[in-house]
């Protein structure tokens, strides 16, 4: 039986693809990703193509979840950080789908792995920084001062402040990257414990890992939720520099 860290292997899948000179293999990761645009991008068109009043199943949700984002935008960023609801919109639905994919079996969970957070939490970040710079110009670096900080304090706050900024992408890939992969790893290294007991000693592994997998499932839409949110907390900062 594989080992539980089996699971986040990556293999390339047909021949390498050139791009601008460099060898881009395409592989399990890029393939469920690949999935979840198709899926988000389906389910989209879909829940559109005939809208009534009373909406059918897919109308249904395309609905809720675009209220929940929508709702989640406005709380945490304020109405001027509407005009920025499809790029939260689009990276909810990206980490979130990620996120179930790798319930089903024989898929692959792209957002376990540090490089596809990193780079949304990096894509976050330049997105951010950008807006706030395009806003606000020279004065984005006040932010790094906060208002009624002592002179003297100066050379101590501000310091800090820019590496609290720039960690902001470290935390948020992490926190999602850990977090997927810690369940996923768990849920094998039970599933392999229930095999191995056979089919009676198995039955208490394999009611506990139920369990788990509701759990993991609640996890999975936490995650999305808590780095969608947490880039609307940033967005915030940008259009108000707080």
């Amino acid at each position: 039986m594989a080992g539980p860290l089996a699971q986040f292997e990556v293999h390339p899948i047909g021949p390498d693809l050139s791009l601008a000179g460099f060898n881009v293999p395409f592989n399990n990761s890029a393939l469920f990703m690949v999935v979840a645009v198709i899926l988000a991008t389906g389910l989209m068109i879909a829940a559109t193509a005939r809208q009534s009043l009373i909406p059918g199943r897919l109308q249904a949700l395309a609905e809720m979840v675009h209220g929940f984002v929508a709702n989640m935008v406005r709380e945490n960023a304020g109405h001027e950080g509407m005009k920025y609801f499809p790029f939260v919109f689009s990276l909810f639905l990206f980490v979130l789908l990620g996120n179930l994919i790798g319930m089903v079996p024989f898929t692959f969970t792209y957002t376990s792995h540090i490089i596809v957070t990193f780079g949304l939490a990096a894509t976050v970040f330049v997105t951010v920084t950008i807006i706030a710079l395009a806003r606000h110009g020279l004065h984005f670096f006040a932010f790094f001062l906060p208002a009624g900080t002592p002179w003297w304090m100066a050379p101590i706050v501000i310091p800090i402040e820019v590496l609290s900024y720039f960690a902001r992408p470290v935390s948020l890939s992490i926190r999602l990257f850990a977090n997927m992969m810690a369940g996923h790893t768990m849920l094998k290294v039970f599933g392999g414990f229930a095999v191995s007991l056979g089919i009676i000693g198995g039955l208490a592994p394999l009611a506990l890992i139920v369990a788990l997998t509701g759990f993991e499932i609640l996890v999975a839409l936490l995650q999305a939720y808590v780095f969608s949110i947490l880039t609307c907390l940033y967005l915030k900062d940008a259009i108000e520099l707080h």
